[in-house]
């Protein structure tokens, strides 16, 4: 009797895990025969739970399918630097930039929390990095970058200045020479789950995660220093996170040093999830994407600190 009702809440969690997702009939008819199979047979509860995990996994991956299936997927990532002779000028683009509000959260008053995960972190010269980066952090979250933000803000969401929360630099799971997007993920979990000193998700968290040197970030298909030099994304809608590779490459430092390549690229992603928290929820441009990737590669001097141009509506430029 008592595995009757584990079955029967089998049954009901996977209905809910499909219900936001238009399946097809053969996919439909599959869950029903499993679960009656299950009813029938009994099988053991472990089998059971391996089938709910993955039902819902497989309802969480067609539902973002379907979120996207109007168009291409949200451009949320730091490319390559393009020499400036062939990037041209935004303003002058055959569809011109023009950011447009699509109704998703904003980061109000942004809250950083920086994760250095392998032990390249704990060794020169990436080593000296960390104080410097969180040292950005602290600077750059009260300074004139996130003024100019504010005008994306809209009624009931007013983007205002930030702070830096805090850090932990961590080993363990131990990178490999690769890490996917799906890994780091699953990492973000266990580390919320594990260690009470790490805030957890809130309207305005930003988890920065740092990759060490010699480990390439694999997502969407592509990887680090081949096609992207970092990116943000979220979990379910209410967990934000920016995923910054060491840039060991010149598509990703061009010609600036190492910390100078890591402030452009982590301010780049800052705003984007500031003004585009869930990637293209908030404010972006079908064409050309996030405030960030309108001005890719294009910098500024912010008190010490190297920092991106963002895209400005207002001044139909970047700034």
């Amino acid at each position: 009797r008592g595995r009757s009702r584990s079955l029967h809440s089998a049954v009901s969690s996977l209905r809910e895990a499909t219900t936001p997702v238009e399946m097809t009939g053969y996919l439909k008819l599959s869950l029903w025969i499993e679960s009656a199979l299950i009813i029938r047979f009994g099988w053991p509860d472990c089998v059971l739970e391996s089938l709910q995990n993955s039902f819902a996994a497989q309802g969480d991956k067609m539902s973002r399918r379907k979120s996207s299936s109007s168009g291409r997927k949200p451009i949320r990532i730091v490319p390559l630097h393009v020499p400036e002779d062939k990037a041209g000028d935004p303003a002058s683009r055959a569809s011109p930039p023009q950011l447009t509000y699509r109704n998703g959260p904003l980061l109000q008053n942004v809250e950083v929390f920086t994760i250095f995960w392998g032990t390249g972190w704990q060794r020169s010269p990436a080593g000296n990095l960390v104080r410097q980066i969180n040292d950005f952090f602290n600077g750059i979250l009260s300074s004139s970058l996130m003024d100019q933000l504010a005008e994306y803000s809209v009624p009931g969401k007013a983007i205002a200045r930030g702070k830096f929360v805090g850090t932990v630099s961590m080993t363990t799971p131990r990178l490999q020479r690769s890490v996917s997007d799906a890994a780091i993920r699953k990492m973000l979990k266990t580390l919320l789950a594990s260690q009470s000193s790490v805030p957890k998700p809130g309207p305005n968290l930003l988890y920065f995660i740092y990759i060490q040197p010699g480990t390439a970030v694999v997502q969407g298909g592509s990887a680090s220093c081949k096609s992207f030099c970092g990116y943000h994304s979220d979990i379910s809608g209410h967990t934000f996170y920016a995923v910054m590779p060491y840039p060991g490459c010149p598509g990703c430092t061009s010609s600036l040093d190492v910390l100078a390549a890591l402030t452009s690229t982590s301010s780049h992603e800052l705003c984007e999830a500031v003004t585009d928290p869930i990637p293209g929820e908030g404010w972006y441009d079908d064409a050309n994407g996030e405030i960030g990737d309108i001005c890719a590669w294009k910098t500024k001097q912010v008190g010490n600190f190297t920092v991106q141009l963002e895209w400005s509506n207002k001044a139909n430029r970047c700034e």
